[in-house]
């Protein structure tokens, strides 16, 4: 955990985000919270992580994606070296894809 990070408004903001409880609830909320570039920015880089450990090559991402190498640079940095945080969330996601699949 980095203790930058942690505060008290920080702990509100995932509370809040653990509380919704459907898809159309997310949009909402963060429709609110963030602008659409900041939505759209992060969207992305989940994608570029998902890219990545599908083993694409950074030429592969930025075409598919249009995303830049520093993006892709910063998303692989925290697939190697970050909270797993990534690793999780892709993990899960494709746990529940093979059980609907």
């Amino acid at each position: 955990m980095n203790r930058k990070l942690k505060d008290q408004d920080t702990d509100l903001l995932f509370k809040a985000i653990m509380s919704l409880k459907s898809e159309q609830e997310c949009y909402d909320f963060f429709e609110d919270v963030c602008t659409i570039a900041e939505i759209k920015s992060l969207s992305q880089r989940l994608h570029v992580a998902r890219m990545l450990r599908e083993k694409k090559t950074y030429i592969e991402i930025c075409d598919s994606t249009g995303v830049s190498t520093a993006t892709i640079s910063r998303v692989n940095r925290a697939l190697a070296y970050g909270a797993d945080g990534y690793k999780l969330v892709l993990d899960r996601l494709d746990q529940d894809a093979a059980t609907k699949g």
